[in-house]
């Protein structure tokens, strides 16, 4: 098998475990804070911590590593609008995903303490809608640019 292919292969597959986790955390965890059972409240958060954890991160270190790569083998530049444009999303995302991330541990906390129906638990549950929403997107738009390549790559 072509190293190109393999490589490929690995980007998208990444890519597709780094969205589909994401929309599933994303799920989970907005449909259990609408019960305001603490309980389940508790577990679910961990869950979704673990989840980031074990899929979302090496998925994002293995597509930033795998698209430098495929970088390298396509002799695509560095200083094109288009790689600047994928960099620039890959950054908000993560940037976005970061706060994510501690609000997921401050939620759990809430719930361990009994305070689903709390002022805090209901603004860091908006935070987190309010930089998931972006996030999502900016996901999307990635898809995009990777498939059509709009701008110019050399």
């Amino acid at each position: 098998m072509d190293s190109y292919f393999l490589l490929k292969f690995i980007h998208i597959l990444s890519a597709t475990v780094l969205t589909g986790t994401g929309i599933g955390i994303a799920f989970f965890m907005w449909m259990v804070c609408r019960s305001n059972n603490a309980q389940a409240i508790k577990v679910v958060a961990r869950l979704v911590i673990l989840a980031d954890w074990i899929f979302t991160a090496p998925a994002v270190v293995v597509q930033f590593i795998s698209g430098v790569l495929l970088m390298q083998r396509l002799g695509y530049s560095y200083t094109s609008p288009w790689f600047i444009t994928v960099l620039s999303l890959f950054i908000f995302i993560g940037l976005c995903w970061l706060p994510v991330v501690y609000i997921q541990y401050r939620l759990r906390s809430l719930a361990h303490n009994d305070n689903v129906e709390s002022p805090a638990f209901f603004r860091l549950m908006r935070y987190w809608t309010l930089l998931g929403i972006p996030a999502f997107s900016s996901i999307i738009v990635m898809f995009w640019l990777m498939i059509f390549k709009p701008f110019a790559v050399a």
